[in-house]
C-alpha cells in the first residue's frame, strides 16, 4: 500500500509507515511502543477501591458470601462471586474507556450499524448467515488493550477507525458480537461471554424480529435491570412506509415495558430507544451523539456493576429473606424449659420431696405404737416399696421421647419463616445439641436426688417428739394405775386413772395431727424448691446444648440478613 510519509493507518496488528528511498522501514509489532507513545497511550486505571454506595454494596456482598459459604451450596453463590471477581478485574483496567457491545439477532443489521458508527468497513456484512463469527472491536483511542484482553478478543480482530477519531467518541470501545440466535453454538456462547463483561449494550432489532421471543426471554428480560446501560435501536426503518416506524417503535416500547426494562423518557433514568437506518444513515447521528455523551460521563462501568449487583441480589433473595420475624422468643424458650422439666420429672420430683418431708414429719411426730406398726408393715411387705425394673425402663423411654419432641418443637419454632438453607442449619444445630441431652438430664435428676438426701427438720420437731413421749408416758402411767387398782394393790377409783390413760391415748394422735397440719406449709415449700432446682438445672442444660447453638445460627442469619439489606438497600435508585 502506497501512502504519504506522514500518513499513518492502524489495523490493530502492525503499524507501518512508508519509507522514503534509502530509509530503513520501521515496523512496530504489537506491544512495542517507544517511551513517548507509551506515555501517551498508558491507560488510566480507576485507581483504588470503588467509592460511595457501590463500594459499600460490594463490601457487603463480599462479607455476605464469606458468612454464607458454610451454610449455602457453592453453586448458589457462584453468580455473586462472579460479580465480585469482575468488579475487581474491571477496577484494575482503564477508566477512560467505555466498552459498548452491539448485539442483535440474525439479519438485524447490527454489523452494518457497527460500521456506520465507526464510519469504516470493519465488520463484514452480507446475506450469508452467520456473517459475524467472532467479536470484533473498534477502539477510538489507545490504551484499551487490557479491556480487550479481558474480553478475549485477539489482536487480529482489533480495529481503529480509518478516519480521524471523533472527539465526541473518545474513549469508546465498540464491539460487534456474533448473532444472538446464531445456528452455531460457539457463536452464541461467545456473544453471551462478552455481554457479561462489557460496560453497556446496544440492542439492535429490526421490524421483522423486534418481538422475537429469543431476544426478549433470553436477554432483554433477564437484563431489564441494566436499563441505564442499554440502548435499544430499531434498525432498518427505511423499509417501513409512512408512520409505520412510529407504530413499530411504540410497540417495541410496550414490549420493553412488559420485560420490566425502564425507559429513559422525560428525564428518568433508563434505556434509550431510537429508530435508525444504518443503510441510509437516518438516526445514526443521534445515536452517535447519545453514545458520545454516555462515554464522556465515564460512569458506565460503575452503573453496569451496580446493575450486576442488583441482579445477583435478586437471585439471592430467596436464600436470605424470611417470610416473617425469625428468632426464639421468650415464650418459645419457656415452653422448651417446661418440656424439659416434664421430661426430667421436675414436678414429680417436687411432689416426691414434699411427700418425703411430710412422711418424715409423721414418723418423727407420730405415736410410738403407730411407728412400730409401720416398721413391722415395711418389713412384712418390702417388695411394695421398690419400683419394678420394667416400669423404670418405660419411664426412661418416655422421658427420651419427650426430650426429642421438645427439641423438634423448639427447632421448628426457631426456624419458622427462615429461608430453607438457614432453617435447615437451625434444625441441624438443634439435633446436634440434643445428642446426649436425655443422658445429661438423667444425671441431673440423679445428682439432685442425691444432693437432697434426708430432708431437714424444722425447729419445732423436738418439741413435738417430747410431747409424744409425754403422751406415751401418760398412757403408761394411767395404764399401770388402772392395773394396780384391778389387782388390788391400789385403792379403787377407776375414773381418774381411766381419764389419765384416755388423755394419753387421745393426746398422741392429736399431737400427730397438729404436726401434720404444721408440716404442710414447709413441706410444700420444700417440694417447690426441689422442683425449682431441678427445673433450672434442666433448663440450663437445654440452653447450653440446644438453645445456644440455635441462637448462634440465628445470630449468623441476622448478620447475613443485615449484609444483604446493605447490598439491596444501597442499590435503591
Amino acid at each position: 500500500m502506497t501512502q504519504e510519509v506522514d500518513e499513518r493507518w492502524d489495523d490493530g496488528l502492525i503499524r507501518r509507515r512508508a519509507a522514503e528511498p534509502g530509509e530503513v522501514t520501521e515496523v512496530s509489532l504489537p506491544g512495542e511502543e517507544d517511551p513517548q507513545d507509551a506515555a501517551e497511550n498508558a491507560y488510566e486505571p480507576i485507581g483504588g477501591p470503588y467509592v460511595g454506595a457501590l463500594r459499600g454494596r460490594l463490601d457487603a456482598l463480599s462479607e455476605l458470601i464469606g458468612l454464607s459459604r458454610t451454610r449455602l451450596d457453592a453453586g448458589k453463590l457462584a453468580e455473586a462471586g462472579r460479580v465480585l471477581d469482575e468488579a475487581s478485574a474491571r477496577q484494575r483496567l482503564s477508566s477512560r474507556h467505555t466498552v459498548v457491545a452491539v448485539a442483535g439477532a440474525t439479519g438485524s443489521g447490527k454489523s452494518t450499524l457497527f460500521n456506520s458508527l465507526a464510519k469504516s468497513h470493519i465488520s463484514d456484512t452480507g446475506l450469508r448467515r452467520p456473517t459475524t463469527g467472532a467479536p470484533i472491536a473498534c477502539s477510538w483511542t489507545d490504551g484499551a488493550a487490557g479491556l480487550l484482553d479481558r474480553l478475549g478478543i485477539p489482536g487480529r480482530l482489533r480495529r481503529r477507525p480509518i478516519d480521524s477519531p471523533d472527539s465526541d467518541l473518545e474513549g469508546l470501545v465498540l464491539v460487534d458480537l456474533p448473532d444472538l440466535d446464531s445456528a452455531v453454538v460457539s457463536h452464541r456462547h461467545a456473544a453471551d461471554r462478552v455481554l457479561a463483561l462489557v460496560d453497556a449494550i446496544v440492542w439492535v432489532v429490526d421490524p421483522e424480529k423486534y418481538a422475537d421471543a429469543v431476544l426478549h426471554e433470553r436477554y432483554l428480560r433477564p437484563l431489564a435491570g441494566h436499563a441505564e446501560v442499554s440502548f435499544v435501536v430499531l434498525n432498518q426503518v427505511d423499509r417501513l412506509p409512512g408512520d409505520a416506524a412510529d407504530q413499530v417503535l411504540d410497540d417495541l416500547r410496550r414490549l420493553l415495558d412488559e420485560d420490566g426494562m425502564a425507559l429513559g423518557e422525560h428525564g428518568e433514568p433508563g434505556a434509550s430507544v431510537l429508530a435508525v437506518s444504518a443503510l441510509t444513515g437516518e438516526g445514526v447521528g443521534e445515536l452517535r451523539e447519545q453514545l458520545g455523551r454516555f462515554v464522556q460521563e465515564r460512569g458506565a462501568a460503575a452503573r453496569r456493576l451496580s446493575a450486576d449487583v442488583d441482579t445477583a441480589a435478586a437471585e439471592l433473595r430467596p436464600l436470605y429473606v424470611a417470610d416473617g420475624r425469625a428468632g426464639l422468643g421468650e415464650r418459645a424458650r419457656q415452653d422448651f424449659a417446661d418440656r424439659l422439666a416434664t421430661a426430667v420429672g421436675a414436678c414429680a420430683a417436687g411432689e416426691a420431696a414434699e411427700r418425703e418431708w411430710r412422711r418424715n414429719a409423721s414418723r418423727a411426730c407420730g405415736t410410738p405404737w403407730l411407728r412400730l406398726w409401720r416398721w413391722y408393715d415395711q418389713i412384712r411387705v418390702p417388695a411394695l416399696q421398690r419400683p419394678r425394673p420394667d416400669a423404670r425402663a418405660e419411664e426412661q423411654v418416655t422421658a427420651r421421647q419427650r426430650v426429642e419432641q421438645a427439641v423438634r418443637t423448639v427447632a421448628d419454632e426457631a426456624s419458622a419463616g427462615l429461608p430453607a438453607p438457614w432453617a435447615q442449619a437451625v434444625r441441624e444445630a438443634a439435633v446436634r445439641g440434643a445428642d446426649g441431652l436425655p443422658e445429661a438430664l438423667d444425671e441431673l435428676a440423679a445428682r439432685e436426688e442425691q444432693e437432697r438426701g434426708t430432708s431437714p427438720r424444722p425447729p419445732w420437731w423436738p418439741a413435738a417428739v417430747l410431747a409424744q413421749m409425754l403422751m406415751t408416758g401418760v398412757q403408761i402411767v394411767g395404764g399401770l394405775w388402772l392395773f394396780g387398782q384391778i389387782i388390788g394393790v391400789l385403792a379403787p377409783g377407776l375414773i381418774v386413772p381411766a381419764l389419765v390413760m384416755l388423755g394419753g391415748i387421745v393426746g398422741g394422735p392429736l399431737v400427730e395431727w397438729a404436726c401434720a397440719v404444721a408440716a404442710r406449709g414447709p413441706g410444700r415449700r420444700y417440694g417447690q424448691e426441689a422442683e425449682r432446682r431441678l427445673r433450672e438445672a434442666a433448663a440450663a442444660c437445654g440452653r447450653a446444648k440446644v438453645l445456644d447453638p440455635v441462637a448462634t445460627e440465628l445470630l449468623r442469619y441476622r448478620e447475613v440478613r443485615e449484609q444483604y439489606a446493605v447490598v439491596v438497600g444501597a442499590g435503591a435508585r
